[in-house]
């Protein structure tokens, strides 16, 4: 063989072992990793082509590993694929499942009453949570019982499982949902719920950071 080394379109990195031996990290091509984003995102290469700007007869070809990208040609991958430039050359970090679980049986969670509600706080075994769910008996009847607006950071979903309550916001009308009707909305808004069935509403809440 000759002398010379064959070089990589990109090479490879390179670290020293405790004995000073060298190995390679595992190459990522560019051409596939761009595919699994763009399938990862569900995107066909006209959608592709269309967010990047980039003709689709081009994407293919990098796809295919036929053409390499020049550093401009990343920069609108990345630009019109919404991600970080380092993507591309990076597999992304394979998440080890908690196995993290809580089990709520009925009537067990934990009971916070206020003037207006009747909580019943479900899981609340763990902390550091993403959503938090609780049960709501609604004892409210009229914006009157709070004196203000709700308001707190996150979002939320509200299910309705007994009874029929009104929704109310600051930036709408106020919206009558009944069994079975459910809402999802951003928790920064001013907003409140109240009973309006004869008998007190139950309602789901689920609260996410």
């Amino acid at each position: 063989m000759s002398g010379q080394k064959s070089v990589d379109v990109y090479p490879s990195m390179v670290i020293a072992d405790s004995q000073d031996n060298v190995k390679a990290i595992e190459k990522i091509t560019i051409g596939a990793q761009l595919k699994a984003i763009r399938t990862n995102n569900k995107l066909t290469l006209e959608e592709a082509s269309k967010r990047t700007g980039l003709a689709r007869s081009t994407l293919s070809k990098i796809e295919n590993e036929q053409i390499s990208p020049t550093f401009t040609v990343m920069q609108k991958l990345a630009t019109g694929l919404d991600i970080e430039l380092p993507q591309l050359f990076t597999k992304p970090e394979k998440k080890q499942a908690t196995g993290r679980r809580d089990i709520t049986l009925s009537g067990s969670g934990k009971s916070h009453v206020t003037s207006t509600y009747e909580h019943e706080l479900l899981a609340t075994q763990f902390s550091n949570k993403k959503m938090m769910p609780y049960k709501s008996r609604v004892y409210a009847r009229s914006f009157e019982d709070f004196g203000e607006w709700v308001r707190h950071e996150g979002e939320e979903f509200l299910l309705v499982l007994e009874g029929e309550i009104q929704l109310l916001t600051e930036f709408y009308e106020a919206t009558t949902l009944k069994k079975g009707d459910n809402v999802y909305y951003d928790a920064t808004m001013g907003h409140l719920v109240i009973s309006v069935s004869e008998e007190d509403a139950v309602i789901l809440w689920v609260t996410a950071s």
